[in-house]
């Protein structure tokens, strides 16, 4: 049977920090396949909720669903999504190599030393393999945490600011990534601060600003500048 839910469900998302709320009642869906960016002044709170949506951080009140699925009390629901941050959460005695090694098996990844291979390759690192993260540049750690968040073929990709430490060439690669993902019907939420990337290659944005979420409000002025 076809899975007609929507690929996320944000329903009445809240969260605060003691006294200080950085946003309340925030309510919408994402299609599956879409590509949706989260937009919004410096600490306007795009990084808190995307971390809300990937259930990294438990909101103050709210509900988040993938899928139609609760993301809290299965397991086996945290594959359905990959995520790249900005604590990559890397293991920096492991090697290139050995890091995405360890992720495809706790993914239950069939042939995980293939997979890790196949993606060491698709994002231009395989030559590197042996190396550990202390031997590598800030670029080529935030290319291994985007090939981590692929390595079980997730659904729904979250991405943190993805462009950061990345040069030119990689900047380049990932919007080729990212259109890849698109083709292949996977959902991607990412949070980014620059209007020309967003612009290139959102469905929709998802405008963070006072605390309320304006959809389509940021892409709309793009294009009609």
């Amino acid at each position: 049977m076809t899975d007609v839910s929507p690929a996320i469900q944000v329903r009445g998302l809240s969260k605060a920090f003691g006294r200080r709320a950085v946003f309340s009642g925030v309510s919408f869906d994402v299609t599956a396949g879409e590509c949706v960016a989260l937009t919004g002044a410096n600490g306007a709170g795009k990084t808190t909720l995307l971390r809300c949506m990937a259930s990294v951080v438990r909101p103050t009140a709210g509900e988040v669903r993938w899928f139609g699925r609760p993301t809290v009390g299965d397991p086996s629901v945290r594959r359905l999504i990959g995520m790249a941050a900005h604590e990559h959460g890397l293991y920096p005695h492991l090697t290139l190599h050995e890091n995405l090694l360890f992720a495809a098996r706790m993914h239950g990844v069939t042939e995980p030393r293939q997979r890790a291979d196949e993606l060491l390759d698709e994002v231009g690192l395989l030559a590197h393999c042996a190396r550990t993260l202390v031997e590598i540049s800030r670029g080529m750690r935030q290319r291994l945490a985007l090939a981590r968040a692929m390595v079980h073929r997730p659904r729904i990709l979250f991405l943190d600011e993805p462009f950061a430490s990345l040069d030119a060439n990689g900047a380049a690669w990932l919007f080729g990534l990212l259109s890849a993902a698109r083709l292949r019907g996977q959902t991607v939420c990412f949070a980014e601060h620059d209007a020309s990337r967003v612009q290139a290659l959102a469905d929709r944005v998802l405008e963070l600003r006072c605390g309320q979420v304006l959809e389509d409000a940021a892409l709309a002025r793009m294009r009609a500048a």
